[in-house]
């Protein structure tokens, strides 16, 4: 994750039970997929920002070829710590970085790409401007974002369970960051307005979410996000009541063995003039 606002919420125990909980379970489908469509790109460099704990990165440095440089940032040193130590097929250039100040020369890039950060840049159209700023001409701008939580059916599950033990005013994380940045007229205005003139490409892609047991999501979601730091803002013991909880509205949901539920994002590709 990358923002000057969020990046402080993505340390402590959050990076370890990220990768090892919310990855496998949210984010693995969407790696390989958003990795295929930068390959058919048949990019020289490729610069990724928001790399988080490196799943999009893996992917990419197994389906590139050895002489394409893959640079990936993230604010988060906790994040990129956790990336680094997991390690790649080959090399890949790691640097903190935040996207909406990127330490690049203009233009150094054929690809810029990005799984699910965009949301949790505070000043999305510096983000997106500066993602505009590192792409040589005819260069493309690959990401994706969460559609609505309601077609997401673990985090929604999961949510539902614990919202009783949130503050009442104002929304949860979940939704206001993670599941916030879906509407299709925004994404492309926020787009024009950063300097991409060309209509984006916007596809609406459905997945599948897999967990041997029921309290893994909820593990992943109420341990392995910001979320964690909501809870544990509201009593030493709220932690544990909400993965207790949402463990329970899991099994309710989807039965106590292995679990399958729907995802849905929208993938996102839009070329530099």
């Amino acid at each position: 994750m990358s923002s000057s606002e969020a990046s402080p919420l993505f340390a402590g125990s959050i990076p370890q039970f990220y990768a090892q909980y919310l990855v496998p379970i949210l984010f693995e489908p969407y790696a390989a997929d958003l990795a295929a469509r930068v390959a058919r790109l048949r990019p020289t460099r490729v610069l990724e920002l928001a790399a988080g704990t490196g799943v999009l990165t893996r992917h990419l440095a197994q389906i590139l070829p050895h002489d394409v440089t893959i640079v990936a940032t993230d604010l988060s040193q906790p994040m990129l710590d956790q990336a680094e130590a997991t390690g790649t097929a080959r090399p890949v250039e790691w640097h903190r970085a935040d996207a909406q100040r990127l330490p690049f020369l203009d233009q150094a890039f054929d690809v810029v790409v990005c799984q699910f950060g965009v949301m949790f840049f505070p000043d999305k159209l510096q983000a997106l401007s500066e993602a505009r700023r590192m792409l040589r001409p005819h260069g493309h701008f690959v990401f994706n974002v969460w559609d609505r939580i309601e077609a997401n059916e673990f985090t929604d599950t999961v949510l539902q369970a614990v919202r009783p033990l949130l503050r009442s005013d104002g929304l949860p994380f979940l939704t206001r960051i993670p599941h916030g940045y879906f509407h299709r007229s925004i994404l492309q205005d926020d787009l024009a307005r950063a300097g991409f003139t060309r209509p984006p490409s916007i596809s609406t892609v459905p997945a599948r979410s897999r967990a041997d047991a029921p309290h893994l999501p909820a593990v992943a979601l109420c341990q392995g996000t910001p979320m964690r730091n909501e809870l544990e803002a509201q009593g030493a013991d709220v932690l544990r009541v909400a993965t207790e909880q949402a463990s329970a509205a899991m099994a309710a949901r989807f039965g106590t063995g292995a679990v399958e539920g729907q995802l849905q994002a929208l993938i996102v590709v839009t070329e530099a003039e």
